[in-house]
């Protein structure tokens, strides 16, 4: 029916977790007795849930196993996002959506959050051999994800244990003296399903380069340097318990542990030595009852996370963050699928004499209307949050409407927020001043799409506007000195557009393109409608990949033009545009043996990062992976 299909049907999936014996057991014989996973639905503080009319760019992990890719990269085929990259393996990699900063941006890893104190989040530090799936919400978060989603959210699942269990390892070498590896073991545990992962993973990073000195100088002579202080090393795990004791219930357990150290580079004109350490402890409970009209669901989380900077001896902050949630969702009559959310969190700094800390809690109630007998979702909601002093209201209205011929139209409306963080308004941190008397920003935004699906093909585009009030920027305040200050507005505004195309199992080809146009308000003539710094107007990501598991070729273009580094539009980044090709083959069946070989940026393109040190050239990485699946083994087995 159009009524279930419209509401979605993962929210109520888990209702029906008991199965029925697979056809074709032979008579007389018990089929094995095998507890089934919960279904591969989307978590409820997914974006595909959370915001059904949302601008949703969802990618999965898997389709990149064998590739020597960070999580940043993962991300890159997605439109409407920016990535603001200072290195290879390990280095700092910043995201922005539709214009707005990194701070803008709510990072979320299987419902914690991860952008402690308001600030924003390397995801530099969330290790892609961690992740199942990644969805990012373009556009205003804050009406369903609360205070800092003013350009939009992502949301990072972490991996699942298989069904019937699996043993999977993986090891990458390449250049720069790159390795990487991870070894996972899932299967049956106490009733339910469990996942241990261990990875690692290191660089020495450092790489020749050409430097000109006097870069006004015509023809004058380049030095031959190294980018040194450049290295990365990284380590954690992952351990996660599923379990479903009964039909419509299901609960879930995620513990993860993160630990590196890196060289920090610095700019191309005033390398440091400047090092850093940094580990991240998290974990989170989660359970969930489904009922015949509606579900239950409540989480809680606590996240540990330590970062220590400076050359000999280092300075040290440590945040804390728990918190907790309860949703509801219920249906009404035949029209209406009600919700409402609570959540409460405290976030503290250690150690700063006074010991800073927030409370944080929010109020958030939805509706999705089905008209025309779910031919249109009318989905408005409304969200209140207290954030320590700050108080925010995040309306929005989103519609969604199911044209005949397979074409959807969406379109959404509302306002977002951000509230200064207690470390911009009161912590010291080496030269970056506080400032007392910040006030929150906030962003009224407006989008509007068109999209198509077959079965073969799907095909986006989409058009959004947004207005930043009160923006806070940092800007010089006396000798090496910074501070952040409430000194404009600013607007935002472009296209999205996507397309994928699968005319065979042998072949798909995928296109992401950005066109990106940002204007100054800030009534001084210096800036006045000028373009805002590190936002590029055009970007471009096309993936191409086709031919047989004993060799299957991929082949990658990612595009980016110039962008600004300041307000002036003074000083400017060259545009860029990276290939990578790539081949993997099926070496064995059972165990499943693949191997692949990955060549980055081939044509070995210069480009600068956001302190204008050189990116690394071209590099060459091979990647060997081992699946075990031991449902299989156990049929074999069985059979014999």
């Amino acid at each position: 029916m159009r009524r279930s299909a419209a509401l979605g049907a993962a929210l109520f999936a888990a209702a029906a977790l008991a199965q029925a014996p697979a056809s074709g057991e032979p008579e007389g014989e018990l089929p094995p007795v095998v507890v089934p996973l919960p279904p591969m639905e989307p978590q409820v503080e997914s974006p595909s849930r959370r915001d059904p009319s949302g601008a949703i760019t969802v990618i999965d992990a898997s389709e990149h196993r064998g590739e020597a890719k960070e999580t940043a990269q993962l991300l890159a085929s997605a439109p409407g996002v920016a990535l603001q990259d200072t290195g290879g393996l390990g280095q700092a990699k910043m995201l922005s959506v539709r214009g707005a900063s990194a701070t803008g941006v709510l990072v979320y890893l299987d419902g914690i959050p991860l952008n402690g104190a308001g600030g924003s989040v390397d995801l530099s530090r969330v290790p892609a051999a961690i992740i199942e799936q990644l969805e990012v919400l373009r556009g205003g978060a804050g009406a369903r994800y609360g205070s800092g989603g003013l350009g939009g959210a992502l949301h990072i699942s972490t991996k699942r244990p298989k069904e019937g269990g699996e043993l999977f390892g993986e090891v990458s070498y390449g250049s720069f003296e790159t390795a990487q590896g991870q070894l996972s073991a899932s299967g049956s545990l106490l009733g339910g399903h469990g996942l241990l992962l261990l990875h690692g993973s290191r660089s020495r990073g450092n790489f020749p380069f050409q430097f000109d000195e006097q870069p006004n100088v015509p023809d004058n002579p380049l030095l031959e340097l190294t980018r040194e202080n450049n290295d990365a090393a990284f380590g954690g795990g992952l351990a996660k318990f599923l379990w479903a004791p009964a039909p419509r219930w299901f609960a879930e357990a995620m513990a993860e542990l993160s630990i590196e150290q890196r060289g920090l580079a610095g700019p191309e004109q005033n390398p440091t030595p400047l090092r850093q350490k940094s580990g991240r402890l998290s974990a989170t409970g989660h359970a969930q009852r489904q009922f015949d009209d509606g579900e239950l669901s409540i989480r809680a989380y606590a996240r540990r996370e330590e970062i220590a900077l400076g050359i000999d001896s280092l300075s040290e902050q440590l945040e804390l963050s728990t918190g907790g949630e309860l949703e509801g969702r219920l249906l009404v009559g035949r029209a209406h699928s009600l919700g409402t959310l609570l959540q409460a969190s405290n976030e503290s700094i250690l150690p700063f004499g006074t010991n800073p800390s927030w409370l944080r809690g929010s109020a958030m109630a939805w509706d999705d209307i089905l008209l025309l007998e779910g031919g249109i979702i009318v989905s408005p909601s409304l969200r209140v949050d207290q954030t320590g002093p700050f108080t925010g209201l995040s309306p929005k209205l989103g519609a969604t409407a199911l044209l005949p011929a397979g074409f959807e139209l969406r379109s959404n409306a509302g306002q977002a927020h951000r509230a200064p963080s207690f470390t911009e308004l009161y912590i010291q941190q080496a030269r970056t001043l506080p400032n007392k008397e910040l006030r929150p920003e906030r962003s009224l935004y407006a989008d509007l799409g068109l999209s198509h699906r077959t079965a073969s093909s799907y095909a986006s585009a989409m058009g959004f506007y947004s207005l930043y009030e009160d923006l806070i920027l940092y800007e010089y305040a006396g000798p090496n000195a910074m501070q952040p200050r409430n000194i404009e507005a600013a607007m935002a505004y472009g296209l999205e557009a996507k397309g994928e195309l699968r005319p065979h199992p042998l072949a798909s080809l995928a296109v992401g393109y950005t066109l990106l146009f940002t204007q100054n308000l800030r009534d001084d003539p210096r800036y006045y409608l000028k373009e805002l710094p590190y936002r590029p107007r055009h970007r471009l990501h096309a993936r191409l990949s086709g031919g047989p598991k004993i060799a299957r070729g991929r082949v990658e273009v990612d595009f980016q033009s110039q962008l600004f580094m300041n307000r002036a539009e003074t000083l400017a980044l060259p545009g860029r545009a990276f290939v990578n090709l790539g081949v993997s083959s099926a070496l064995w069946r059972s165990p499943e043996v693949v191997g692949s070989l990955e060549v980055k940026n081939v044509f070995d393109v210069r480009a600068l990062d956001w302190d204008r040190y050189p990116l690394p050239g071209r590099a060459a990485y091979v990647t060997v992976s081992i699946a075990m699946d031991a449902g299989k083994i156990n049929e074999v087995t069985a059979a014999k």
